[in-house]
């Protein structure tokens, strides 16, 4: 019997698996306060979902607590913090799976009561998002107008994501994911909807990609490029985005991460909305990308089984990344390997609480 090509082993960068079958990066808020540090029921919730050969990313992780946007989102820069994902990393490697960090910086998309001293989230311009956030007490509440950037800050920040990059890989990880998409501080900077700087960061295509650029330099002098992954949205619309040539925006950003020898790069194929139900994705854009970036490209986005699965024989994408259905199946890549049904998810429990909802989705097993 033929395995089915979902289920076949694929290399990215340095990390070898023997599926491609991907936990996407998936925001639960569940860490524990103060200090942003993960629970014990975050080795728990990652372990169950481990795998042999599998890849897991995991939920986006600021990088210093000036680039916080959400209660209860877990960090990477203080002790207590690396100390508790020792414990994740431990859990997944112990069942044989393979764990990336998704590191981020929210940037205008937080709110002054989640910033130090009560200042102004950073952008790199002055442009607030359209919409609602929320406090640090989970409030609703209007986006702020944030400040910019000055020229001279910017070298700090490339410097966070650095660090963040070594801690990552103190506590265990076997590898990075640099979040640059879906509207965050990275994004922001590459898209002219929310940059309008007129220094060396901003104005043409060039200058808004260069901070992405130096970065991933940065960070693949720090470990090794080979375990540094980048997440793009092209022409995704979330946290209000937009940009005016996003076919020529990320045909370049494409183009200059060609040549750096990472990872693989995390397509997020646009959808409706995030209640799109899975299995109405194309692979259309990762099909594209994959085109013209000379290493692997994980395709996301309303994926199932059955499209994830056309995507990988189509050669669109060389592993799929999947969400929801893997909140509520601890146990997908067994379901998919036996065809099984999958458990439905609650989206009441998505957000915030505690094991309800998080570590106490049923295997086939029980």
């Amino acid at each position: 019997m033929t395995t089915p090509a979902l289920l076949t082993p694929v290399r990215l960068g340095a990390l070898q698996l023997q599926h491609r079958v991907v936990m996407a990066p998936l925001s639960r808020r569940r860490a524990a306060q103060p200090g942003d540090v993960p629970q014990p029921m975050h080795a728990t919730y990652y372990g169950q979902r481990a795998h042999p050969g599998g890849l897991l990313i995991t939920e986006a992780t600021d990088i210093v607590e000036s680039a916080r946007g959400y209660p209860g989102a877990p960090g990477i820069y203080s002790a207590p913090q690396l100390a508790a994902w020792k414990v994740v990393t431990e859990a997944v490697h112990a069942k044989g799976g393979l764990i990336v960090m998704q590191l981020w910086h929210t940037g205008r998309i937080s709110h002054s009561s989640m910033q130090v001293g009560g200042a102004l989230p950073v952008a790199p311009s002055a442009i607030a998002a359209r919409g609602k956030h929320v406090t640090a007490q989970g409030q609703p509440t209007a986006f702020e107008v944030p400040r910019a950037l000055d020229l001279a800050e910017i070298p700090t920040v490339i410097m966070q994501f650095t660090q963040a990059v070594k801690n990552a890989q103190e506590a265990g990880f076997d590898g990075v994911e640099l979040h640059a998409a879906n509207g965050y501080l990275i994004n922001q900077f590459m898209e002219d909807g929310t940059n309008q700087r007129i220094d060396r960061y901003g104005g043409s295509i060039e200058n808004r990609v260069r901070l992405l650029l130096e970065i991933i330099d940065s960070a693949s002098a720090a470990w090794s490029a080979d375990r540094i992954g980048v997440r793009l949205s092209p022409g995704g619309s979330f946290n209000d985005m937009k940009d005016s040539d996003p076919v020529a925006l990320y045909d370049y950003v494409v183009t200059h991460l060609s040549n750096r020898g990472l990872a693989y790069i995390h397509v997020i194929e646009p959808r409706e909305s995030a209640d799109t139900p899975e299995g109405t994705a194309t692979s259309d854009l990762a099909a594209k990308l994959r085109a013209e970036f000379l290493g692997p490209v994980i395709a996301a986005g309303g994926f199932d089984q059955i499209s994830a699965t056309k995507a990988i024989e189509a050669e669109h994408a060389d592993a799929v990344a999947f969400g929801r259905a893997y909140i509520a199946n601890p146990d997908l890549v067994e379901r998919f390997r036996l065809g099984a049904p999958l458990n439905a998810y609650d989206r009441r429990t998505f957000y915030g609480g505690d094991e309800r909802g998080y570590t106490d989705y049923p295997t086939l097993s029980v």
